[in-house]
């Protein structure tokens, strides 16, 4: 997951912060087996309709798919190393290729942004903070890189060397008429292996790393309760399980 398809508007300083919107109940919906991506895809769909419409709430969904590569609007076909290892999916988000499987927390984010500041880039923003945050209740430091779309972890201190960088969490948005989806993925303990079949976002200097992987041995029922926590930090707003 990268970067946008939705037009930035000029923006201001970030104006998603708890303190900066008005309460208001997010709908959270966790899915406790793979969902095949198709249909996710088409629940998006109709959710982003609805909340334009006024006739259904806010929603985060945390999820997992089955092993597959997904392409963005900007995906590169020499990118895609091994093209029939798993099933590849146009994701009508923007970017390149990225890889959703098991051990992988994905959450789907479908805001009505109209009502939370009307700024993409402020947005992304947050939802970055999100993350960082998110793996902060884990001891780990996720951090932004100029130029890089993503959360990236320096692997020094976990015996890397000096200057290596690992992606742990990657953030891909659509925006239409100001109601966002598509969302964030968290490495908590997938295959890293997979992601060997394609050149992720576009980037080859660097790797990818996970939680587990960096020796946090986390349940994904840990790292929903966090990003429950964080979000609203975050986002303000209190939340209601689905």
């Amino acid at each position: 997951m990268t970067d946008l398809t939705a037009p930035v508007p000029p923006s201001a300083d970030p104006v998603f912060a708890a303190d900066a919107v008005p309460a208001r109940a997010v709908e959270w919906r966790i899915s406790d087996t793979p969902v095949p991506y198709p249909d996710a895809l088409a629940e998006m769909e109709a959710r982003v309709e609805a909340i334009r419409a006024g006739t259904a709430p806010e929603l985060v969904w945390l999820l997992e798919h089955p092993p597959l590569y997904t392409a963005g609007t900007s995906a590169r076909e020499e990118d895609l190393l091994e093209p029939g290892r798993f099933p590849v999916y146009q994701a009508g988000r923007g970017g390149q290729f990225t890889y959703h499987g098991p051990g992988q927390r994905v959450a789907y984010v479908m805001l009505d942004l109209k009502t939370r500041g009307a700024d993409i880039r402020a947005f992304v923003h947050d939802l970055e903070e999100w993350l960082i945050r998110t793996l902060a209740a884990f001891n780990i430091r996720g951090e932004r890189r100029e130029g890089r779309v993503g959360i990236w972890v320096d692997k020094q201190p976990y015996g890397g060397a000096p200057g290596q960088e690992d992606k742990i969490a990657a953030i891909g948005v659509r925006v239409r008429r100001w109601v966002s989806f598509h969302g964030v993925a968290l490495n908590v303990e997938p295959d890293l292996s997979h992601f060997a079949g394609i050149v992720p976002c576009g980037i080859s200097e660097h790797g990818v790393t996970s939680i587990v992987a960096l020796g946090h041995l986390v349940t994904m029922e840990d790292v929903d309760a966090a990003m429950i926590a964080s979000f609203a930090e975050v986002f303000g707003g209190a939340s209601e399980e689905e």
